[in-house]
């Protein structure tokens, strides 16, 4: 399936009325095929106040469809500075199952970096329910906490400052719910989307990873029913694809040894 993309920075500053309403109304529409009610959240909210902290980027197929879009945010933890939220991912049914997601989120990260002009790495953070969300959180970015891949190790300090900020100060922008309990030892927001159009259920096969031990180390970690969401701290840099690639090889050389041992003892 033939893709363009098209990367938008802050569109809620950047673009004129026409442009802003255009983005508004493809945004929604994909998030209809998505939602059974469309969550007045972040990029979906149509005002501009609220897309002045975004970036967005869309997906569309070659005869101009949108299929998707993936919108994050950036947000200053002091101490630490930016970091960047990887915020809302949606794709049309038509579209999932090809790696969309996933390339979604590559470019918009890999965007923001170049637009930063930085070599070092930035801190990245996910919060969510969805398994197959957050197993390739853990594949695809460094030094991710909680991940499989790290079962033995603990949160650095600057990990524990920003899974602080985000608990204190970042609830509205993330859509955490203010009521919610946060589990610092395990990063997960307990309770945080029940009843919300955010909630999943622990069977939906919808939403695993492809990696059964991927989708048992989160899954074993949240209560669905009270509606538990995790909190992923970890960093990217224009070095994490390649360096990506390599961890992905040495996953699949263990796995094929484990043999459906525990998931952990993951990498």
């Amino acid at each position: 399936m033939g893709m363009s993309f098209d990367y938008f920075y802050r569109p809620g500053a950047t673009l004129d009325d026409r442009q802003f309403q255009k983005l508004g109304k493809e945004l929604k529409a994909v998030a209809e095929q998505c939602f059974d009610s469309v969550p007045h959240y972040q990029c979906l909210t149509g005002e501009r106040e609220e897309l002045k902290k975004c970036l967005v980027i869309v997906a569309r197929n070659q005869q101009g469809e949108t299929l998707g879009f993936a919108s994050s945010l950036v947000l200053s933890v002091p101490g630490v500075g930016d970091i960047l939220h990887l915020g809302l991912v949606c794709a049309t049914p038509k579209a999932r199952g090809k790696g969309l997601t996933h390339k979604l989120i590559s470019k918009l990260v890999v965007n923001y970096l170049i637009r930063r002009g930085l070599v070092r790495k930035v801190w990245i953070t996910n919060v969510a329910c969805v398994l197959s969300s957050l197993g390739n959180v853990a594949m695809h970015f460094e030094g991710v906490y909680p991940s499989p891949f790290r079962i033995r190790q603990k949160p650095s300090k600057k990990q524990k400052l920003i899974a602080q900020a985000i608990d204190k100060h970042f609830r509205k922008e993330i859509a955490i719910n203010e009521q919610a309990a946060f589990d610092a030892k395990e990063f997960i927001f307990r309770g945080s989307v029940g009843g919300t159009v955010f909630q999943k259920e622990a069977n939906d096969v919808r939403y695993h990873h492809r990696n059964p031990l991927i989708t048992a180390f989160y899954k074993e970690r949240m209560d669905f029913v009270q509606g538990d969401e995790v909190l992923q701290v970890g960093q990217a840099s224009l070095f994490t694809y390649p360096r990506y690639l390599w961890r992905l090889s040495r996953l699949k050389w263990k796995m094929r040894r484990m043999q459906g041992n525990n998931p952990a003892v993951l990498p």
